[in-house]
C-alpha cells in the first residue's frame, strides 16, 4: 500500500514539475511577441531605411522553439527521460550477457 501511495506521490510531482515547465514556455513565447513588437514598432519608427527587428526575432526564436522541443517532449533524444531508459536498456543488456557466460 505504502508503494502505491509513494508511486501517486511522484506521479504528482512529475506532473506538477511538466504544468510548471509548460507555464514557463508559454510566459517565454508571451514575452517573444511582446518584446519582438515592440522591437519593430521601435526599428520602422525610427530607421525603416536599416531593418535589424528580425535578428532578434530570429535568434530567440530558435531559443523558443528549443525550449518547447524540450517541455513538449516531442524529441525523443533529448527527453527527460531518455538517460533513464537508456541506462536501464543498458543494464539488462548486461543482465542478459551475464547469463550467457
Amino acid at each position: 500500500m505504502e508503494t502505491n501511495q509513494y508511486y501517486n506521490t511522484q506521479k504528482y510531482f512529475a506532473a506538477k514539475k511538466q504544468v510548471e515547465e509548460i507555464r514557463g514556455f508559454y510566459g517565454n513565447l508571451i514575452s517573444y511577441f511582446a518584446v519582438n513588437l515592440f522591437l519593430l514598432f521601435i526599428n520602422l519608427k525610427y530607421s525603416p531605411d536599416h531593418l535589424w527587428f528580425y535578428w532578434p526575432l530570429l535568434g530567440w526564436g530558435l531559443g523558443v522553439v528549443f525550449h518547447g522541443i524540450r517541455v513538449f517532449n516531442v524529441m525523443p533524444f533529448f527527453g527527460k527521460d531518455w538517460e533513464q531508459k537508456k541506462i536501464a536498456d543498458l543494464m539488462e543488456k548486461e543482465k542478459n550477457n551475464s547469463k550467457n557466460f
